[in-house]
């Protein structure tokens, strides 16, 4: 079964850190680039970090996040990390995890994983 799916989601206080995984099965993910995006209550979908292909590792962040969040590859785990840290509020959302491949744009979506910052 072709799927990606998230983990690592939960409950922190603010100035904690979390770690995200997106697991792949039924492809691989060195083949795609991969983003994640969050949706935030009330909120639409908006991109907070995303990673090229493999050759260039290339990658980009939403000015909210950028100096906190670190997104990378686990290509022998088949995996996508999000590592966020000095979590605030304002990052509470659903994260979803995103793959496209380079040439056939066959993309998919994780079901989400949610993350509450709260004291």
């Amino acid at each position: 079964q072709v799927q990606l799916v998230e983990s690592g989601g939960g409950l922190v206080q603010p100035g904690g850190s979390l770690r995200l995984s997106c697991a792949a099965s039924g492809f691989t993910l060195s083949a795609y680039a991969m983003s994640w995006y969050r949706q935030g209550p009330g909120k639409e979908r908006e991109l907070v970090a995303s990673i090229s292909q493999p050759s260039s590792s290339a990658t980009n962040y939403a000015e909210s996040v950028k100096g906190r969040f670190t997104i990378s590859r686990d290509n022998v785990g088949n995996t996508v990390i999000l590592q966020m840290n000095n979590l605030k509020p304002e990052d509470t959302a659903v994260y979803f995890c995103y793959a496209i491949h380079f040439v056939t744009k066959r993309d998919y979506w994780g079901q989400g994983t949610e993350v509450t910052v709260s004291s």
